[in-house]
């Protein structure tokens, strides 16, 4: 596993931190006054129906999407005030896994996973990028797919090859959007574990975007709750699943 130099070096301070995040699309109020923080190390499952904003909250985390109201930190550093040149080395400290996979359908596994890691880091010599890819595959455990095409993967391949994509970066801030959306039982079990191993063995802090119990379960530390745009619980996944809230017991209630 990785060694790393860390952009986020260690204080008390939460590694992400909304304050009193506003967001709206015409008079659609997606994110309506979220605060929350994630501590180092912490992964953090952001739970919710779809629509309760879920993804705009990481969108506006990474800057792609400009909050009205409110502030976001990482590391002690305010992204809402950050031009693009400054974002984009905080971008580059972070692993995205999307639900798609989201790979380049033209280029094999290795030429994904080079292009992601020397866009980077240009100065890797080529070993180093071979070593590189070569170090993520076993991570995922997908070593013989190196050569394979997009195509010719299934969707529990392709989510794999997506986190050995966000792993080469040797991030130190992953964000998860819906990793088990149209897995298997199995399949989704697979990653699940995955998500626990590179906790375990990068370092990371997460933020898990769900709306599985099962994946939330076992891959949060703590949760947070989002409904209509407001922050409706927060706690562990068993403080959460036996609240009293009759709201929370249906959503649970599968």
């Amino acid at each position: 596993m990785n060694t790393k130099t860390e952009l986020f070096s260690g204080s008390d301070t939460p590694l992400i931190e909304f304050k009193n995040v506003y967001k709206s699309y015409g008079n659609n109020k997606v994110l309506n006054g979220i605060s929350f923080t994630v501590k180092r190390g912490e992964n953090l499952v952001i739970l919710g129906r779809s629509g309760s904003g879920k993804s705009v909250a990481v969108k506006c985390l990474v800057g792609l999407t400009k909050v009205d109201k409110g502030e976001i930190f990482i590391s002690g550093q305010n992204i809402t005030e950050m031009n693009e040149d400054k974002l984009n080395k905080i971008r580059m400290k972070i692993g995205f896994l999307f639900q798609s996979g989201a790979l380049y359908d033209s280029m094999t596994v290795r030429e994904n996973l080079v292009f992601t890691v020397q866009h980077n880091n240009n100065s890797l010599s080529e070993e180093q990028k071979e070593t590189a890819v070569a170090e993520v595959l076993h991570d995922v455990g997908l070593e013989e797919a190196i050569d394979q095409l997009p195509a010719e993967l299934s969707g529990g391949m392709k989510k794999r090859i997506g986190l050995a994509r966000a792993l080469i970066i040797k991030p130190e801030i992953m964000i998860y959007d819906e990793p088990t959306a149209g897995l298997d039982t199995v399949t989704a079990r697979g990653i699940i574990e995955l998500i626990q191993n590179i906790k375990a063995h990068y370092h990371t802090s997460s933020i898990i975007i769900t709306h599985d119990l099962i994946c939330a379960k076992h891959t949060g530390d703590r949760i947070i709750v989002l409904k209509d745009g407001r922050i409706n619980a927060e706690g562990t996944y068993n403080e959460i699943a036996n609240s009293e809230d009759e709201w929370l017991r249906s959503f649970f209630e599968k």
